[in-house]
Parts: C-alpha cells; structure tokens; sequence
C-alpha cells in the first residue's frame, strides 16, 4: 500500500515542503530502501525506527519498504524525517489510518525507546508550511512553543512514537498548542547591567547614543582599562526593542543554527555577539558544506562586537566589508549557494598600539613608530572607511574613578534613542531601509537636507581632512542621527560639527 505524508527540507532560512512516499510490500523479503538524496542520517534512520517502533510495544510491519522523499533532487539532511517515516510505514501496513495525516507536516527525530525529539529549524520550516497551505502540525514536545509562534498552523505536540499513533488513531487526544506573541516580549527588558554603572566617559556615551540611534558602526581606541569593553557590552541596554516581526526573523536564524534554548522560545531582545579573535572567517560570515549563518548573521538587529580588533586576522577581518556595505551576505558552496541577512552594528575596540600605552598621559609608549604602523595596518583603509564614528576612549580621571555619583541610566537613553528611531521608521516606511546607517544614496540625497552654514562647514571639513567619498556619506548620515536626537528636520552646523569629530581617524597621522 501506498502512503505520503508531508515533513520538510531546509536550505538557508526557507524551507521545502519534502513528500514522504511510503511503499510496503508484505510478501517481499523484510528490508527498507529510503531514495530521494538522503545523507548519512536519514539512511541510519532505518535503524533507529525499527528499534523505536519494537521498543513503543508496536510490532513492526513484515516485508519491504520503499521510502522516497520527493522531490529527488533536493538534499534531505539530518534526523528530522524519523517520525514521518515511521508513521510513513505504519499507515502503508494498515496499522494506523492515513486520512488523519492530510495536510499535516510531521517533524521530529526518533530515540531509540520511541521517544520524539527536538530537531532545529522548526519555526521557519512551520512558517514555509503554513504558506503552502498546510493546516497543521505534529512536533516534538520540546519544540511546540517555537512551532505555535506561526499562527494560523495548528500544533500538535507529540512526545512520544506510541502517543503519536494512539492520536492519529482517535483514542487520545492532543489540543492544539497555543502561544501568546505578544507577552513573550518585555516592556522592560532586563539586562543585568547599565549604563549608570560607568562613570564619566560622557563624550563615549554620546557617541553610542548616537551610534544607537542610527545603528551605525563604532570604532573605540584607547588604552587597557579605559572602559572600552565595559561601554560595548552595555550598548544593548540602549537600543530599541525588537518589534514582533524583528523578533521572528532573529528567532529564524537561532532556531536553524540550534542555537535556540528550550527555556527561549522567542529571541525577545537585540542579539549581542563577542566572537574571539582567533575566530575564523568561516567562523564570522558563515559557511559549511551546507552554509549555516556566522556571527554576522546571528548579530542581525543586533551587535557584533569585537574586542582588540586588529588581532583578527586580516582575511576576516576583510570580509566584513561586503555584509556591513550590504546588509546580508552570501555564501557559495558546491552543494548550495544561500544568503543570510546580516544587518548589524559593529562595534569595535582595541588599544591605540601593541603596548597600549601609545599618547597615554600617564604611562610611556615602548613600541617603535614602525611597530605601530604594523599594528594599525592590518586595518584596511576601505574597512575603515565603512565604520561611521571614530571614537577616542581617553583613560579615567581620577576624581571620576573615586566619584560616587551615577551616571545617566540605560532606560532615560534608550528613550532617547527609541525616539529617534520612531522618526526614522515614519521617515523609510514601505521601504527596506530600517535606519539611518542604511540609507541609500537616493535616500540621502531626499532626507539629508543641509542649512546654508551646514553645507559650508561640510565642504571645508572634506577638504581639510581629505575624506574619500564613502567617509564624506558616513558623515551625512551620522549628522542626520544627532539631528533626529535634536529633533531637527534640517541638517544644522552644529550636527555637522559633532559627526566631523567623531571622524578621529581621518586625521591621525599614524594612517
């Protein structure tokens, strides 16, 4: 008899509905064949059902199977076609019925006692089935809240092979699983530290309130101990937060990584990745033989940050220029070529030489003029160029060390910031541009809009600093930020003034 049920294939963040086509033949010698370009995983399926099925106190069907998983020419990767498979052979032997399996997905990975388990990607792969018309759902338990955030898709969750077939078969029931979206985000989120915590430096907290307010990338020098780890990892505490259809696209990219905790159904606040700088290319921007999202990807509407910058090594560091100029990246491999969206702020902090103590107030400089060259060349002129503040993070007075005052909190910036935010979502709605930092040239052209005195001080300070046409963009749009902070609709001089400082680099001589 003959039997199709529906599971899915993943390839990037989409998925493809894969039919499972389940053939059996009682008078044929026992034996399974599984077709359809299945990896190592899905052809040791085999084993694993037979043993799930004997061990669920079912008799497993007498003679062959064959199980195709059209269409044939798209790779089936990983566990997650046990539990259709299994309930594929059942149905074909009449042990349970088919009918209840119609326009229903079935997802999940078999132990070898019956047990169903989890298995990555279940949210975009229930998003991609409910657009193909499908109704409903079967999953493993531990996945049903990720499953039921696609409404309009009723979710069956399943924990187990024998209460599976007991539901399909009507002699137990399962509701429907149900999840509210809306108060799986915080009004106030908690993030365990805050921008009070950090005294002065109150020229760098400006400058990421700025860059906040923008999501425009952020490069800190200065020497150990100056702050500048402590103001990065507090950056999250002042960005906006995530709106529902933000917090869906970052779950997506979490849940097919595997990433996604079982204590987490939804990513219900702005990403904050640190990768080490031993890490590698791939490691940053993605890859594999099946390419799978790299730190770029998984700090999208978030931060990528990266501590002692130039320790990276050059090649990685190089390959940021396409993801921070493009918003996604794309990576090309033999057997597929997917794309991920990448769009993040980067933030970055090093020391201003190999010692640290390079124009340091208090402590002497040991490293030669040609060691600090070295040093500052493995950064590439056009990465530079793709970085929008330069920001000088000076050491600590002291009266501010030894000061008992706080300072401003996370919650009175981000308000700031979330304002700002909201001008600029009225300014790009029904466009794909979210910010300020990704405006298009046309865009810039429309909303950049200078006063008389703002244009001028823009023509003399290009001209003195020499900046490169891309530097010269950065400035604009940095300016059109602090004027939203402003609450201005033009560009003033003073705007101007405070986005040309936080070019510091353009004018250090050590470049």
């Amino acid at each position: 008899m003959l039997v199709k049920l529906n599971s899915s294939a993943l390839l990037g963040l989409e998925a493809q509905t894969v039919e499972v086509e389940v053939n059996g033949n009682e008078e044929a010698m026992p034996g399974q064949t599984i077709v359809g370009l299945p990896d190592a995983a899905v052809r040791e399926s085999r084993d694993r059902i037979h043993c799930a099925v004997a061990n669920s106190g079912l008799e497993f069907p007498p003679g062959y199977f064959t199980i195709n998983l059209a269409p044939g020419d798209v790779r089936k990767e990983g566990p997650v076609y046990d539990l259709a498979i299994a309930l594929g052979i059942l149905s074909s032997a009449n042990r349970i019925p088919s009918d209840p399996l119609k326009d229903t997905i079935v997802l999940g990975e078999l132990s070898l006692d019956g047990e169903v388990r989890a298995v990555s990607g279940i949210l975009p792969i229930c998003c991609s089935a409910k657009e193909n018309g499908i109704k409903r759902a079967i999953v493993p338990l531990e996945n049903a809240d990720e499953a039921a955030l696609v409404k309009g898709l009723e979710v069956f969750p399943v924990a187990g092979l024998k209460e599976t077939c007991s539901f399909i078969c009507g002699d137990t029931e399962i509701k429907p699983h149900i999840v509210d979206l809306k108060s799986l985000i915080p009004e106030e989120p908690e993030f365990g530290v805050d921008f009070s915590d950090v005294k002065g430096q109150q020229h760098a907290k400006r400058a990421l309130e700025i860059a906040a307010a923008g999501s425009h990338n952020i490069l800190m020098v200065g020497s150990p101990g100056s702050g500048k780890t402590m103001l990065a990892r507090r950056l999250p505490t002042i960005l906006p937060p995530l709106s529902i259809e933000e917090a869906l696209e970052v779950t997506k990219l979490y849940s097919v990584t595997g990433l996604l905790s079982n204590r987490k159904t939804l990513i219900n606040t702005r990403p904050f990745r640190s990768p080490h700088h031993t890490t590698s290319d791939i490691g940053i921007i993605g890859g594999g033989r099946i390419p799978r999202p790299g730190e770029v990807s998984l700090s999208h509407l978030g931060v990528l940050f990266l501590d002692e910058f130039p320790e990276f090594e050059r090649e990685v560091l190089e390959v940021l220029r396409q993801p921070l100029e493009d918003g996604m990246v794309t990576v090309s491999r033999a057997l597929a070529t997917l794309t991920y969206p990448a769009e993040f702020m980067l933030v970055a902090a090093m020391n201003p030489c190999p010692c640290g103590n390079y124009m340091d107030t208090l402590k002497n400089c040991t490293c030669t003029p040609l060691k600090i060259q070295r040093y500052w060349g493995k950064l590439s002129g056009p990465l530079l160029d793709r970085i929008d503040l330069h920001l000088e993070v000076p050491r600590l007075k002291k009266e501010d060390l030894y000061s008992k005052e706080s300072g401003e909190s996370s919650k009175a910036i981000r308000t700031r910031v979330t304002a700002a935010r909201n001008i600029q979502k009225k300014r790009f709605a029904g466009t794909r541009t979210h910010s300020n930092a990704r405006m298009q040239s046309k865009q810039t052209r429309q909303f950049c809009v200078l006063s008389g005195e703002a244009e001028e001080l823009l023509k003399s300070a290009v001209l003195h600093l020499r900046m490169s046409g891309r530097a010269y963009d950065r400035i604009l749009k940095v300016s059109r930020t602090i004027a939203d902070l402003d609450g201005s609709e033009v560009i003033e001089a003073r705007h101007i003034a405070e986005a040309t400082q936080y070019r510091t680099l353009d004018r250090k001589e050590v470049l």
